[in-house]
């Protein structure tokens, strides 16, 4: 069972969306945060699998919340789950380390799709998300810059563990690192990657 946090100010919002989890028996909902220090806090106690973050909280930015989960090691899956739809918020909140982003609109199935797609590893878009994000521009502004130091190294031939001594991190960073590039740049593998990467510029 995948256990989940909902992070969202809106009581009424965030009954909803754990009652249709719960109705949905993909997921089993282990917290309700209202801010993001409830969401800290929370976290200090508790490893859900994947966190359903709205991005307009009272106190931070979901943008901001969202980086500081993710610059810790083993963090969880984050699923963006808001009401805002605009290019500048998706790309943001997938920079700043998001694994999905779905509108609270969507229809049931859809958000349970994307809970179970996160979970297993994957990146999911709603088709809004996925439309605003087709040019190269945003497919760059997705690479963090560390990303883009270890995609030059992967076009240039370089094995993971060389990779980690070059830039002083380890090899287990470098392959996560090498994951995450081949989901964004939705490549099969590394070979995919440096080619869909020199069709886009990138390298």
């Amino acid at each position: 069972m995948i256990d989940i946090l909902i992070v969202d100010d809106h009581p009424i919002v965030a009954e909803g969306v754990r009652k249709l989890i719960q109705d949905s028996a993909a997921a089993n909902v282990i917290g309700v945060a209202g801010s993001a220090k409830s969401c800290i806090d929370f976290l200090r106690w508790e490893r859900p699998d994947v966190i359903l973050l709205d991005i307009g909280l009272p106190d931070m930015s979901g943008v901001d919340l969202c980086k500081m989960i993710k610059s810790k090691e083993g963090s969880p899956k984050i699923l963006a789950l808001t009401t805002f739809d605009e290019r500048s918020t998706v790309v943001n909140i997938l920079k700043s380390g998001a694994d999905g982003y779905v509108l609270k609109n969507s229809e049931t199935g859809e958000i349970v799709e994307a809970i179970q797609t996160v979970y297993n590893g994957g990146r999911y878009l709603c088709g809004n998300a996925a439309s605003m994000l087709k040019d190269n521009s945003a497919t760059e502004m997705l690479l963090t810059k560390r990303e883009k130091e270890v995609l030059k190294l992967i076009a240039d031939g370089f094995t993971n563990q060389e990779i980690a001594d070059k830039l002083f991190i380890s090899p287990l960073t470098v392959d996560s690192h090498r994951k995450n590039l081949i989901t964004k740049l939705e490549a099969r593998n590394s070979a995919s990657l440096i080619k869909k990467a020199s069709e886009k510029g990138l390298i």
